[in-house]
């Protein structure tokens, strides 16, 4: 049976969120548990227990998972093969010959995925326009299968010359490994993205065919565990578009799910910026081992269709998420040169900061934040975590030793730098493109975003810093607030002044209804289906195009692209042209749209006023000042506080300084204005 109990996990470096939403009451409880990197479904098992969801009654599971992200990241991922067209066969092994590293004599192009061995070539030819010149040699195709078969193979990528314009060879190559080569996973490029550029295609191809073995085997291993439970209700996986996906999608389709892990938080920050107002919006997501820095445009979260890991093409689309290694567990050292450094390697879970007492020795950005007064045993994180204030400050001594500095000196300084990388990460996404920061608000959420966030934004001069709700699981209720989403597109490079309404209508009525029938699959009838029509334009001569939102009202839909087109270019580039126009790629996202959740009001006060619970003593300056420290549980809609203040919770705290004015909105956000003085 089922309750209607919604719930969310959200896997993490160090820490596996967990958010439970009861609909009938919009209540909503976080609770974070510890990552278990050897066995990840047990961490994702063991968080349906801290938020005491029985799984027989949860009708919605959203999960994000950075499993497939991390064997990336650890060349730890699956031996596959690539499969090309003859004469072909060094497509994904050559690459662009460009370098966007001009400069730099150490740069080194990214390390394929597979080796020049792991690459076949078959005979068969398609022609740009979708004609098939030489039709699949099948007898040739099959000897390969057995090779790839015989090598022991887990996964094959096949990428075939203009297959976006016509797949029928593709699906015949697949029909032939399936029968000769049964054992390994199949993955054609086609059913991943229907554009042309033959590299990032077959780039985006072995991604998937690389991870599809270990996803598929934790995703069918995580439905069993579920299923046993006696879980049927909906189980969906966050996408690095900022949607969700059924896990059945994912496990065949898992190069959606590469960027995936900050999605969430990105789209809750964007309906939560319509719930309060505020349109443009710049997000940081401080977890356990990165940060995470985003843009919300007019309420919307910006996407990217020029994805990439680590310099490897990901032609598929997602949310524009600049990603730095400065985390909760960022380690401390010193480099040869004997500067001070603030990651990006990680502590991880496992043992974690030497604060949270499991094992960890070396100095981690936590410990700093510990010895540094913004956090202290006194108060229990998560419920149970006491940290260990002495055996941070142990940790960090060696460091302090040979810089000839005091524990606290050294954790301000360690402080410091990981604000001025953030502050970098920032700037990457707004000054260097072209916007002012002044112009946005800070969301910031993860567990240390409460840390960093005013100091960050003093040195950006953004006036004012929102802290949502359960800022600590945050990711993990944005999950909550996604539709499921399917991404189609047709490459079709032509003159916009050739094509008509009729060309429009008909190319996108076949991507319509390809999307309207996988989402019927999923349970969405047609009256919870949406599609958003979007057009790549740009002028003739040019390598890249701009995203227009295709005007489905006009009566003459090539005349108002072209206008919006040059809007658009010159708010982006600052200028038009007079070029002619062309069209490269038409594209829909079919969205199969999930009931969201409320945001629940926040209590109201009606007599007193807050009242902190106890004084830290914080090395911020060069003498040490006392802050006062309240519980965010106990403040209510309509208080207001005066820094120096520390605000503590159940997975984060927020720190706001001398001259800082909070107050708490509405839904319990906090807003923070800086420089302010009093309230």
């Amino acid at each position: 049976m089922q309750s209607g109990t919604r719930i969310s996990v959200d896997v993490g470096g160090t820490f596996t969120d967990v958010v439970r939403l009861d609909p009938a009451s919009g209540a909503l409880r976080f609770e974070k548990v510890p990552t278990t990197p050897q066995a990840p479904k047990r961490g994702v098992l063991h968080a349906f227990g801290k938020v005491e969801a029985p799984i027989d009654q949860v009708s919605t599971f959203n999960h994000g998972s950075t499993l497939g992200l991390n064997s990336l990241l650890t060349r730890t991922g699956a031996r596959i093969a690539v499969i090309g067209t003859q004469g072909f066969r060094d497509v994904y092994l050559l690459g662009r010959a460009g370098s966007r590293v001009m400069y730099d004599i150490t740069f080194r192009k990214p390390e394929p995925l597979v080796r020049r061995r792991d690459t076949f070539e078959v005979p068969e030819r398609t022609l740009y326009d979708g004609t098939v010149r030489t039709p699949l040699d099948r007898e040739a195709a099959a000897e390969v299968a057995r090779e790839i078969a015989a090598g022991g193979y887990e996964g094959v990528a096949v990428g075939f010359l203009h297959a976006y314009a016509n797949p029928e060879n593709e699906i015949a190559m697949g029909e032939v490994l399936r029968q000769f080569a049964p054992e390994a996973e199949v993955t054609l490029s086609h059913e991943l993205s229907r554009e042309y550029r033959e590299y990032e295609r077959t780039s985006t191809a072995v991604l998937d065919a690389y991870i599809k073995p270990i996803m598929r085997r934790y995703l069918t291993d995580l439905g069993e565990d579920l299923r046993r439970a006696d879980f049927d209700g909906r189980f969906l996986m966050s996408r690095s578009g900022g949607g969700a996906m059924t896990a059945a999608a994912a496990a065949e389709q898992p190069v959606n799910l590469i960027l995936s892990g900050p999605a969430g938080g990105v789209v809750g920050a964007a309906a939560l910026s319509k719930e309060l107002s505020e349109p443009n919006v710049i997000t940081i997501d401080m977890g356990g081992t990165s940060l995470d820095a985003s843009l919300i445009l007019d309420h919307e979260p910006v996407l990217h269709q020029g994805a990439e890991f680590e310099g490897l093409p990901i032609n598929t689309p997602s949310l524009y998420i600049h990603t730095i290694g400065a985390g909760g567990g960022s380690l401390i050292s010193l480099d040869k040169a004997g500067a001070l450094q603030v990651g990006p390697q990680s502590a991880g879970a496992d043992p974690g900061p030497a604060a949270y007492g499991r094992g960890g020795e070396r100095p981690t950005f936590t410990d700093a934040a510990v010895s540094l007064g913004y956090m202290g045993g006194d108060l229990a994180l998560g419920g149970d975590l006491v940290l260990d204030e002495e055996r941070a400050a142990q940790a960090l001594a060696p460091v302090a030793e040979a810089l000839g500095l005091s524990v606290p000196e050294l954790a301000r300084g360690a402080v410091q730098i990981a604000n001025m990388k953030i502050v970098g990460a920032v700037r990457s996404i707004t000054v260097d493109l072209g916007r002012d920061p002044q112009d946005f608000a800070l969301m910031s959420f993860g567990g240390g975003g409460g840390l960093v966030a005013v100091d960050v934004a003093r040195e950006l001069s953004i006036p004012r810093v929102i802290v949502p709700p359960g800022q600590g699981a945050f990711s993990a209720l944005g999950m909550l607030m996604a539709d499921v989403q399917h991404d189609f597109s047709r490459t079709a490079v032509q003159p916009l002044a050739d094509l008509d309404a009729e060309f429009f209508a008909q190319t996108y009525a076949s991507m319509e209804d390809e999307g309207g029938t996988a989402l019927l699959g999923e349970g969405f009838g047609p009256e919870a289906q949406t599609f958003q029509r979007t057009v790549d334009v740009r002028y003739q001569g040019q390598e890249h195009s701009v995203s227009v939102p295709y005007p489905r009202e006009s009566a003459d839909p090539v005349a108002a692209l072209a206008a919006e087109f040059a809007q658009m270019h010159r708010r982006l580039y600052g200028h038009t042209m007079t070029d002619p126009l062309e069209v490269t790629t038409l594209r829909v996202n079919a969205v199969g749209v999930v009931e969201k959740p409320a945001w629940p009001a926040a209590q109201v006060r009606v007599d007193g006023e807050p009242t902190p619970v106890l004084t830290r003593t914080v090395h911020v300056g060069e003498e040490p000042q006392e802050y006062p420290v309240f519980t965010r549980e106990a403040l209510l809609a309509g208080d207001r506080l005066s820094g120096p203040a520390i605000v503590a919770e159940h997975t984060a705290t927020t720190v706001l300084h001398a001259g800082d004015a909070l107050r708490v909105g509405g839904l319990g956000e906090l807003v923070i204005t800086l420089g302010a003085e009093g309230v």
